[in-house]
């Protein structure tokens, strides 16, 4: 064979192998579901990760984004633990996702939980919440420093929320009685599994407030509402129907908390897959619908993809270890 036509064959091998490469990646880009989607909520109905499992999935039908609906389904216990371990066994199934947020993290650096977030395939993070303190209507606190005196004075006293110990709801209560000037491993933290519960036995007397996410909570509030809330941790107030709770700022407690949103696959998930729902997720929070719902939520847009979340939830989980370690909580 000549030099010349080894020169013929080089160049038309580089444009069928640069052909090859693209159509791979084309194919990989055009993968979509085949039934609906298994969407996970690992808690009771009535938490952040139920409204959120429902929030998407009402608007991702609402605005024709997906040709298959997005399933809501509850599995609570373990402050999230219950549903991990099922979905840890489902590898590799790309028409299951889950709702998660900071318990991913926490739950198992407490050693609740056998599988963290690197079990789990990230999809993407969404949005940000924040905490909110809710005492009932008829409650002797009218402001967060009223109840962080109670809690100073009686630490019998108990609040309620409805992620495990050493999880998202205590922490960031912890947080803020320390930044009040309490010891934060006093607070007597009560678990639920979920903020439904947690609700339920705010109202039934049995704990002095509950602490949950505030997009949880703005439903419930308003004119008529059982429920008052003392404060939020936002850095400044949340606008829709969240406006006229104060800030911990506000009220002299130098302390903010926010709550990460986001979407978990199962493990080993399909890299065609992922691909498929960060970009259905990126559009789905350029949509009115998705604006009018965060908008009343209390929810601020804080799109990550799956390379990003990943590397953010990395990061979490070395603050997070840090936090525990100082409440004695991290496991050993």
């Amino acid at each position: 064979m000549t030099s010349l036509t080894l020169k013929r064959l080089s160049v038309f091998a580089l444009p069928l192998a640069t052909f090859a490469a693209l159509s791979t990646a084309a194919q990989a880009q055009e993968w979509t579901p085949t039934r609906s989607i298994e969407f996970v909520a690992p808690a009771n109905p009535g938490g952040g990760w139920d409204t959120l499992v429902r929030t998407v999935s009402r608007v991702i039908q609402q605005e024709g984004l997906a040709d298959e609906n997005f399933a809501a389904i509850n599995v609570p216990g373990g402050g999230g633990a219950v549903a991990w371990a099922q979905i840890a066994r489902d590898s590799g199934n790309p028409h299951k996702l889950f709702a998660t947020s900071p318990p991913l993290i926490l739950v198992p650096l407490a050693g609740a939980s056998r599988y963290d977030h690197t079990d789990f395939t990230p999809v993407a993070r969404l949005i940000t919440d924040y905490s909110i303190i809710l005492v009932p209507a008829d409650s002797e606190y009218e402001t967060i420093n009223d109840l962080m005196t109670a809690l100073e004075a009686n630490p019998n006293l108990s609040v309620g929320g409805g992620s495990a110990p050493g999880s998202m709801d205590h922490i960031s209560v912890a947080g803020l009685a320390s930044a009040a000037g309490l010891d934060a491993s006093s607070v007597n933290y009560i678990p639920f599994s979920g903020g439904g519960d947690a609700m339920t036995n705010l109202m039934g007397g049995h704990i002095e407030a509950v602490v949950t996410g505030a997009g949880e909570a703005v439903g419930q509030l308003g004119e008529g509402s059982q429920i008052r809330a003392l404060g939020v941790s936002a850095p400044e107030r949340i606008g829709g129907g969240l406006a006229d709770v104060p800030t911990y700022q506000e009220q002299d407690i130098d302390y903010t908390f926010d709550i990460w949103r986001g979407v978990m696959g199962t493990p080993d998930m399909p890299a065609e897959a992922v691909a498929y729902y960060e970009d259905l997720f990126a559009e789905m929070l350029e949509t009115d619908a998705w604006r009018d719902a965060s908008e009343q939520l209390g929810w601020i847009n804080a799109y990550q993809n799956s390379e990003e979340f990943g590397a953010f939830l990395d990061g979490q989980q070395e603050q997070f270890s840090d936090v525990l370690s100082e409440l004695g909580l991290l496991r050993q």
